[in-house]
């Protein structure tokens, strides 16, 4: 079995989050332009993920955040961003960096990024040196839903929500770009690494 010592799989996915890195960036510095808006979901135990135990207790393993009308102080650096959101009237700051991304929408132009978690140590090689390297990857099910985070608006702007009303109700997709259902097919365009990879 050829071994992949050049590790493509890694580059091509820190390659796909330097496009959000850029993106992000500009929305920091000029704002978002026309429609553009963004649905960035990730893994809220992978380290380096900044939430409140409110929000961590309420999304133990995953979350997606929208950023669209109202959010505040958005700060992009070399590996992570860090952003102010409203949930349920409450303001909050939320610390992602980008390694935890495990998909990045834009659905005003249905365009999708979707990340594997992928081990990065080669491990000890066999005696023939001809182990393959150490991986494990994970892409979000397609048939899962992704629990979504309150449309951001700053606290000084935003009504109290009632405390029985989940956080994702005020976030649903908007009525004239509905999501997929399972089953149909997706029109977004999905950039999968499996697309890369060697059959």
């Amino acid at each position: 079995m050829t071994v992949d010592y050049i590790r493509y799989d890694i580059l091509i996915q820190d390659a796909m989050r330097s496009v959000v890195r850029t993106v992000l960036t500009d929305a920091a510095t000029k704002g978002l332009p026309g429609d553009h808006h963004f649905y960035i979901s990730f893994d809220t135990g992978a380290d380096g993920v900044g939430l409140s135990p409110r929000l961590k207790a309420q999304y133990p393993k995953e979350m997606t955040i929208v950023l669209q009308h109202q959010f505040w102080d958005l700060t992009v650096t070399q590996d992570r961003f860090e952003v102010g959101l409203s949930f349920s009237g409450i303001p909050e700051r939320l610390v992602v960096p980008f390694r935890a991304i495990t998909s990045f929408e834009d659905r005003s132009v249905q365009f999708v990024l979707q990340f594997a978690a992928v081990e990065e140590d080669v491990g000890d090689a066999s005696a023939d040196g001809d182990r393959p390297p150490a991986r494990h990857d994970r892409l979000p099910a397609a048939t899962e839903p992704l629990p979504v985070a309150a449309n951001p608006e700053p606290a000084a702007k935003s009504a109290a929500t009632p405390a029985d009303k989940p956080a994702e109700a005020s976030a649903a997709t908007p009525a004239d770009k509905p999501a997929a259902k399972p089953g149909e097919p997706a029109t977004a365009e999905v950039v999968r690494l499996d697309r890369f990879r060697k059959k």
